[in-house]
């Protein structure tokens, strides 16, 4: 153990600074190459369709990994518990849906928008729902990789949570240029480094804590008091109770359901697999991506493990303000910038924050895809030149990147801990997006109006969920109904940033079951719908007319 007399050291030193700015301009540098080499929207994009599928692969998991994932699954099972990772056990299910159903359409079609197969099967209309859908998610996405990198910047600088805001500002400028700047080649390459140095950081912080610990000692052998109840099923005092936090079930279910909607009709991962040669190789890039992650994180569930050992046997190296359970999600970062040797720990900062620049990097990109070939490409009477799209992009680049980081100053205000609010955020529209492929794919003549209205009852749904516990308050404050009857209670919410204190109420239904209930929902009321219009109109509307619409 290390001794109690020894003197602390404060934060980053400067060689490891001196590594994150120079991966900060090697990333540029790289940037900066492959625009010079990019001469088409289709290399931008794509890659010119014929890039490697295991850096598809790796980049795939990257993008979907970011900092948010780095940080909240330490988090998670220092803080809650083990049970979140039995998730894993459905991604069998996920390759052999997204792989062998699904990758074989869209390889087939090879669009650059995935929302170009809805105008065929659904019409203009649900094409643009679909397309704006991604829009609002994407953004919203970004401005929450960006909040939350740099809360984690400010715990590994020892900061104030009031420089979140300036911290945001850097970290969103430095997005925005290296956006403008590279296309998918670069992105691809990038994310091949930041893989490498994000999983040996993580194998790192184990070393570390098992050569302090002079073994294994940290591994949990009971359940640990830190933990929530988690068991397998929802059930708690022997009733079914969908306010049960994690369930082994829920977890099992929102992770499985939101990787077939994520992989099969988010632009960025359809993006991705375009970038590939055929449905083959696009099912090794899908391969590749599953086991980098599941490898991955079943290495961060173990930092979470360790990290918890190590300031439990070591509390005199925590700060006050960081609790054990409370703050579990700020003991992976400090343990980052406080215990890791010099320069090691630039390292894994420096790959930390660029994993978030990868992802907005890959949202930017993905979007401009979306706004060209959906709304400018689907609209305009004079297709403009390559060279103007290119420039188009690099604009859109800068005002995204203003929107995002001004509304991350906004995510203070979101109750609950990383794996919470990414749990919400992701789940709002990801699930009633996959809604719209799932009636233009598989379903024969269905109804523009019913799947409009399963959209519509899916996104609801899923928003009233995801807000359960304030929309519970505001039924309190406007018709005094009390939250015992809606099955929560009362809760005091402190601002990370200014410290006051407002009130809400507990979500009565947990962030797990998002998307099940959102996907059943929309499913169920757009079905429903489409048999009503066959059985009443004999035949369902879904050729365009002479307009396209």
């Amino acid at each position: 153990m290390t001794s109690e007399t020894a003197p602390q050291v404060i934060g980053l030193q400067w060689l490891d600074w001196v590594l994150i700015v120079l991966y900060a301009l090697s990333t540029i540098g790289l940037g900066l190459y492959f625009s010079r080499r990019t001469k088409s929207m289709q290399e931008y994009f794509t890659g010119s369709g014929s890039m490697n599928p295991v850096l598809i692969g790796v980049s795939l998991f990257a993008t979907l990994l970011s900092t948010i994932s780095y940080l909240s699954v330490p988090g998670e099972a220092a803080g809650k518990g083990p049970v979140n990772q039995i998730a894993i056990l459905g991604l069998p299910v996920v390759f052999f849906v997204v792989g062998f159903v699904m990758l074989p359409i869209y390889m087939k079609h090879r669009v650059t928008s995935a929302y170009e197969l809805l105008e065929d099967k659904l019409g203009l209309g649900l094409r643009l729902l679909g397309a704006t859908m991604f829009l609002a998610l994407r953004l919203v996405w970004m401005t929450l990789l960006v909040y939350l990198a740099s809360e984690a910047m400010t715990v590994m600088m020892g900061l104030d949570p009031k420089w979140i805001p300036i911290v945001a500002l850097i970290t969103g400028v430095v997005a925005v240029i290296y956006t403008s700047l590279g296309g998918l080649q670069a992105v691809v390459i990038t994310d091949l480094l930041q893989t490498i140095l994000l999983f040996g950081g993580a194998i790192l912080v184990v070393l570390t804590v098992s050569w302090d610990f002079g073994g294994l000692g940290w591994i949990p052998n009971t359940w640990h008091a830190n933990w929530d109840s988690q068991p397998l099923l929802p059930i708690e005092d022997g009733a079914v109770s969908f306010k049960l936090r994690i369930s082994g079930l829920g977890a099992l279910l929102s992770s499985t359901i939101w990787y077939i909607a994520t992989l099969g009709g988010d632009q960025t991962t359809v993006q991705r697999f375009m970038a590939t040669t055929d449905a083959r190789a696009a099912r090794r890039a899908l391969a590749t991506q599953l086991i980098v992650g599941t490898t991955v994180t079943i290495t961060l569930c173990a930092v979470g493990f360790a990290v918890l050992a190590f300031f439990e046997h070591n509390p005199e190296k925590l700060p006050a303000s960081i609790n054990l359970k409370e703050n579990a999600d700020k003991l992976f970062p400090r343990y980052i910038a406080y215990h890791l040797p010099v320069g090691v720990s630039g390292l894994v900062v420096a790959a930390m924050f660029a994993a978030a620049m990868s992802s907005i990097d890959s949202g930017v990109n993905s979007v401009t895809a979306v706004v060209l070939r959906d709304y400018i490409g689907r609209f305009r009477k004079t297709m403009i030149t390559e060279k103007q799209q290119l420039q188009f992009a690099r604009v859109l680049a800068f005002s995204i990147g203003g929107v995002v980081v001004f509304s991350s100053t906004l995510m203070r205000f979101i109750q609950g801990n990383i794996t919470e609010m990414t749990g919400k955020t992701v789940n709002l529209l990801t699930v009633p997006i996959f809604g719209l492929f799932f009636f233009a794919l598989f379903v024969r003549r269905p109804s523009r109006w019913a799947v409009w209205a399963g959209v519509v009852a899916g996104t609801v749904t899923a928003v009233v969920i995801a807000f359960s516990g304030p929309l519970s308050y505001m039924l309190f404050e406007r018709f005094g109904i009390q939250p015992e009857t809606l099955g929560t209670e009362f809760i005091e919410i402190t601002d990370k940033v200014t410290g006051d204190v407002r009130k809400s109420c507990n979500d009565p239904i947990s962030f797990q079951w998002i998307s099940p209930m959102a996907l059943a929902v929309n499913i169920a009321v757009g079905w429903v719908g489409c048999v009503i219009a066959r059985r009443f109109t004999g035949s369902a509307t879904t050729s365009r007319d002479s307009t396209g619409q």
